[in-house]
């Protein structure tokens, strides 16, 4: 695992007693240095607080009693740009696992929160978590069962075509195809290779955060309305965490139109799933997440 740099830690005060919550924060990847492709979110000069993206989610209240540690990811080793296809996603999952392995080993985590809406090797990583005892949270995950929690059904907001379908995927995969209404499209990309000239979802995010008018605001909002009235959803979530920004801009417009619908994104809900796990001093199932050579096991196991 690469070290987790000075700027990254926050060491207790001498003599201070440990805080109940010790979380390592883990981006499912970083680019290289100069990479042109990089978005200034992703940089190791920028503190801790910058790149968890504190400067415009409201995440802070949740961490205020939180002891934490951030790590920026594997280095892609695809290429210089930002995932967004499931081969991308394959490699990335694999370089995540030791950087998993590692903080659990060390002893100074009882939660670990995987970064990104795609978690890459979320499931991985809670199998190698729960024979440590540490619960593990991601995005999706978390997103999916706080709203089922909060409505019948919710949408995913979601901004590449690709990324659409295996996001799809993570929906089956967490079981909640049945409350999944719908995932709407806004159709974003990042900046990738042969691409130069397009608008990303980057370029969208800091005209709005410098209050200017943003294309990507005004389709969040359209595809939001439709999830709502046409898809039948009463809790609205996004995809990738490259969209998670818009989360404010979509509350705001609803709550100005009358709609009382919860609108999620995937750090605050991972917190706050990490945080309960930690309350409850529990991790994952270990019928579900087996190890090397369990004491029981099942004959057969049911669908």
């Amino acid at each position: 695992m690469r070290e987790i740099s000075d700027k990254a830690r926050e060491p207790a005060a001498p003599g201070a007693a440990a805080k109940k919550y010790r979380f390592l924060f883990i981006q499912p990847f970083q680019l290289p240095r100069g990479s042109r492709y990089a978005d200034p979110y992703h940089s190791d000069a920028l503190s801790k607080e910058q790149r968890l993206r504190m400067d415009y989610l409201d995440i802070r209240p949740l961490l205020e009693d939180v002891e934490w540690d951030f790590h920026g990811g594997p280095v892609a080793p695809y290429g210089d740009w930002a995932v967004e296809t499931r081969e991308e996603f394959a490699y990335v999952a694999a370089a995540r696992l030791p950087i998993v392995r590692e903080a659990c080993a060390s002893g100074k985590y009882n939660a670990i929160v995987l970064l990104g809406g795609g978690e890459p090797g979320f499931l991985e990583s809670r199998e190698i978590a729960r024979r440590y005892r540490i619960a593990v949270t991601s995005c999706a995950f978390s997103q999916m069962h706080i709203a089922t929690m909060l409505g019948n059904r919710f949408s995913v907001i979601d901004f590449a075509e690709s990324h659409n379908m295996y996001y799809y995927d993570l929906v089956v995969r967490h079981g909640f195809a049945a409350r999944c209404a719908s995932i709407r499209n806004i159709n974003y990309y990042h900046a990738r290779p042969g691409h130069e000239h397009e608008s990303t979802i980057a370029d969208e995010r800091e005209k709005a955060l410098r209050g200017e008018p943003s294309l990507a605001v005004d389709r969040a909002v359209e595809a939001a309305l439709a999830a709502i009235q046409e898809d039948g959803a009463e809790v609205l979530t996004f995809g990738c965490s490259d969209a998670f920004w818009l989360q404010p801009f979509v509350q705001k417009h609803l709550d100005e139109m009358g709609w009382e619908v919860p609108v999620l994104e995937g750090y605050s809900c991972a917190i706050a799933l990490a945080r309960l796990f930690v309350d409850l001093g529990i991790d994952a199932s270990g019928l579900a997440f087996p190890g090397d050579r369990p004491k029981q096991w099942r004959r057969k196991k049911v669908f």
